[in-house]
């Protein structure tokens, strides 16, 4: 069993316990409740940091060698050196739970492996909850009120819209700006023809066809794809805000936050809380329609409210036949073969049986077949053939006097010496660090004895000269351990991909299609057609590149 010591003071002082203090504290109690030495104590110290954030750097490495099971306690002096925030508190107690690491607070008494501690651990998270709660509601509150004024609230404009700042007096008489959406004459037409002809399609995948061969761009000057279609089409912004759209959006569970006599015609729909952010996932992720605020926004509408409906009806009526790919249950390179040309994944498509009643099929370029060759034409490739090469080319790799396993060996050797100079320089860093400690207690006893002598204030500047070097030689030592820990995870790497090579050519013949296709993309960074030669990039060992003997083309 190991156990991890953290300790953090905002600065140094000589008011509280020290970080010396809580250490030692910390290490009798787990002297005495554990079965541990010095050996399986890690002591991790933040001074000069803030409980009030989370970004300590010997927080995160701890948080970082949790998840990496380097312990199995976290042991604190106080609840408030892990975090003074019940939000931050309850998500790094979440974590620990996580990876299944007790935690415990020696001055509280707070102890997870007891029936006792987590319940106090449930209370945290519960008054977590409410802070999370109450702050969730604060931004809803706030939301209501900014619908009220029709106002652009920032970020990326939709897509026929730019920002433009309103000058205006506020009811208490000063003057106040706010920002509302203008129509961009270029993109307006471009939004006008996508509606209508998604209207004429009726279909969002032919509609992203159209975009691509059209050469119609997004705001982030990409191609449109039919979820951003789709984001596109179902947003009220377009919309003119008039009586049918005001009795559609009720009839929907829209929330309208605005009276029926504000949707005159002249103006657009604005709509607020439309999307959720999560910090462990950063894609956006739209709410469901109920939970839009929605209100007359203070731009000019570009959509006829009838044409804005009828693409609703419609998104919804296709929404049963949602586009799938269509999946091959024979081809090993899908989502690893790249066109050269224009950078897309090339699928596969199923062709006739052969001669011997084997069903064949070839790799086609996805940017050539969304825009029926206007931007890509690059040749087919046949996938049975092109599959076999790769595998026979991956077990001339694996084989001990290919140039592959040379390489290999010579980046472990790079690596290991390397390791050894950090190593070296750790251990001359730990002992530099323990002799300042030392030294620093020993001024400290000094000081003590004579306060009063005229000495004090030399031996002052020197005990913060000592402190001063030994939170550089941290810092040093922080960034050590960090390559240290880089060079043993690119050896571990470098033995995993021996490992996977040795296994691939001793098993690939043998196991089924999804076997084949994980060991290839365990070895396989990707491959690239450009209509005439195959190129395989591998991961790891200097990005190893290897040409593939020619291939048949379609």
């Amino acid at each position: 069993m190991k156990a991890a010591i953290y300790s953090r003071k905002s600065k140094f002082t000589g008011k509280g316990e020290s970080i010396e203090n809580q250490i030692q504290l910390c290490k009798e109690y787990a002297f005495n409740h554990f079965s541990i030495n010095e050996n399986d104590v890690l002591i991790y110290e933040d001074e000069g940091f803030s409980g009030g954030t989370t970004d300590r750097p010997q927080f995160q490495l701890m948080l970082k060698d949790a998840k990496n099971k380097k312990f199995s306690t976290l042991i604190c002096y106080r609840l408030d050196r892990l975090s003074r925030s019940v939000v931050d508190f309850s998500s790094t107690m979440e974590e620990l739970q996580q990876y299944n690491i007790s935690f415990v607070s020696i001055r509280e008494q707070f102890d997870t492996s007891t029936p006792m501690g987590r319940a106090m651990m449930y209370i945290a998270s519960v008054f977590a909850q409410l802070e999370r709660e109450t702050a969730a509601e604060r931004i809803r509150d706030n939301m209501l009120q900014l619908a009220k004024t029709g106002r652009w609230l920032g970020g990326i404009t939709p897509t026929g819209f730019e920002s433009e700042p309103v000058v205006y007096i506020d009811p208490a008489g000063k003057e106040r700006k706010m920002y509302r959406l203008s129509p961009i004459a270029e993109e307006f037409e471009m939004v006008k023809l996508i509606f209508d002809k998604y209207l004429e399609l009726k279909s969002l995948t032919k509609l992203e066809q159209f975009c691509i061969m059209n050469n119609f761009k997004s705001k982030n000057d990409v191609d449109f794809k039919r979820y951003s279609l789709r984001f596109m089409l179902s947003n009220p912004v377009y919309a003119i805000a008039d009586k049918e759209m005001y009795n559609f959006l009720l009839e929907n569970s829209y929330e309208v936050y605005c009276d029926e006599n504000e949707f005159t015609g002249e103006f657009g729909v604005m709509a607020y809380n439309k999307t959720q952010q999560d910090k462990k996932n950063p894609s956006c992720r739209y709410r469901d329609v109920s939970e839009w605020i929605v209100a007359v926004g203070a731009h000019k509408g570009i959509i006829p409210s009838a044409t804005w409906i009828k693409a609703q009806k419609l998104l919804l009526q296709n929404k049963s036949k949602s586009y799938r790919k269509v999946r091959n249950s024979s081809c090993l390179l899908s989502g690893l073969l790249k066109c050269r040309n224009c950078g897309s994944y090339m699928r596969p498509k199923v062709s006739r049986p052969n001669k011997d009643g084997e069903i064949t099929y070839y790799y086609m370029c996805e940017m050539k077949e969304r825009s029926k060759r206007t931007r890509c034409d690059v040749k087919n490739v046949q996938g049975n053939n092109l599959d076999k090469a790769v595998v026979q080319e991956i077990k001339k790799l694996s084989m001990s006097d290919s140039e592959l396993y040379t390489t290999i060996q010579n980046d472990k050797f790079t690596i290991q010496a390397a390791q050894n100079t950090v190593e070296n320089e750790i251990a001359l860093i730990d002992g530099k660090i323990k002799a300042n400690e030392q030294a620093i207690n020993n001024l400290v006893t000094s000081l003590s004895q004579g306060q009063n002598s005229t000495a004090s204030k030399y031996i002052i500047t020197q005990i913060e000269e000592l402190d001063k070097q030994t939170a550089e030689l941290k810092g040093r030592l922080l960034k050590l351990k960090e390559v240290e820990e880089n060079n043993q995870s690119k050896e571990q790497n470098l033995d995993v991909m021996k490992s996977i090579l040795s296994a691939f050519s001793k098993n690939i013949d043998t196991v089924d299609i999804d076997a084949k296709r994980m060991f290839i993309k365990s070895i396989v960074e990707n491959i690239v057609w450009d209509g005439e030669n195959v190129e395989m990039n591998l991961f790891g060992a200097n990005s190893e590149k290897k040409q593939l003997p020619p291939t048949e083309t379609i």
